[in-house]
């Protein structure tokens, strides 16, 4: 610490650096979009670099960099960013439900395997599992900036409200009174969500490869007894929802349609703590048989069924899943 705030940058980095990836984390929980977290860390570390001389207590590194990080996510703002990958009009007869769009891209696996829930901690209510499923991110969203940031740093991270009042610069009853407004939001809108039951790494990854077989082939009977029976899919970034077994068959059996299936490519991954499919569609123009990317759809499981289908139809998202844009 006193080579950092001597102007030591390489003391700085190994100081900071323990603790990047479950920072990148919280910003990414507070901003949705793994993008934008990636800046919200950048701009973390660069404040942190610029105060490091105003941090007395080592033991203290960790609360403050969730400090600065908070903060700046607080001011930063997130713009959607949507890039469909069917026209329009394929989708207007299958809104049957239209939601807000949400700022929200998937988080590979990879990196959640570097960062370890808090443990020993009875207040912390949100094991890692949970805290990343793309139901509980949606509905954080919709909670006020500061009433997220309390309930993330309390019921997921596990700090004290004393903690989280020195962090957001307001006292102890203000923590307490923004913590009760956000849990009663978020078990409002749980409430509503079906409850989906955690399925072994074995049963959800063995599902990727039934499930896009199923779908290339326009088989929509084999892939139906797949789906559970009041199973959601939408595309959060457009505001598309499409409820139950009946409405989402009839959606995957339509677009597009079965001549062109032959035209996809997929690559298993896995987002969110579920398992997910990278999607490549034929580039037509191009002299030769190359595939470009489209997005991840990440599958949420529920047992031995699949629950949830999300689309993100974004080709940046590729380089974050270590996987290419062509193929």
């Amino acid at each position: 610490m006193s080579a950092a705030s001597a102007g030591d940058q390489d003391a700085f980095k190994r100081m900071t650096d323990p603790y990047l990836r479950e920072i990148h984390l919280h910003c990414y929980r507070m901003l949705g979009s793994f993008h934008d977290a990636e800046d919200a860390v950048q701009e973390t570390l660069l404040r942190a670099w610029k105060h490091v001389e105003s941090l007395q207590d080592p033991g203290s590194l960790r609360a403050w960099l969730y400090r600065i990080a908070t903060n700046v996510c607080l001011r930063q703002r997130a713009h959607a960013k949507t890039d469909p990958i069917l026209a329009s009009t394929s989708l207007d007869e299958f809104t049957k439900t239209v939601t807000p769009p949400y700022h929200l891209s998937p988080y590979p696996d990879a990196m959640l395997d570097q960062i370890q829930s808090p443990v020993g901690n009875p207040v912390v209510e949100y094991d890692l599992y949970e805290s990343v499923q793309l139901a509980f991110l949606i509905t954080v969203q919709l909670l006020p900036p500061r009433q997220r940031a309390v309930l993330l740093l309390h019921d997921v991270l596990g700090f004290t409200m004393a903690d989280i009042a020195e962090m957001l610069d307001t006292t102890v009853a203000s923590v307490n009174s923004a913590l009760t407004r956000a849990r009663s939001t978020l078990r409002q809108f749980r409430e509503r969500l079906p409850t989906r039951a955690r399925a072994s790494n074995e049963v959800a990854d063995s599902f990727v490869a039934r499930c896009v077989a199923a779908w290339q082939a326009a088989d929509m009977t084999r892939l139906a007894d797949l789906l559970k029976a009041d199973v959601v899919m939408g595309a959060p970034t457009w505001g598309l929802r499409l409820n139950g077994r009946p409405t989402v068959c009839e959606f995957l059996g339509s677009v597009p349609a079965p001549v062109e299936r032959a035209k996809f490519r997929f690559i298993a991954t896995r987002a969110n703590c579920q398992p997910a499919v990278a999607v490549y569609h034929l580039d037509e123009i191009a002299r030769t048989e190359t595939y470009r990317a489209l997005g991840i759809v990440v599958l949420t499981m529920d047992r031995d069924a699949v629950g949830g289908i999300a689309m993100f139809p974004d080709p940046k998202l590729m380089p974050l899943f270590g996987l290419p844009t062509h193929l």
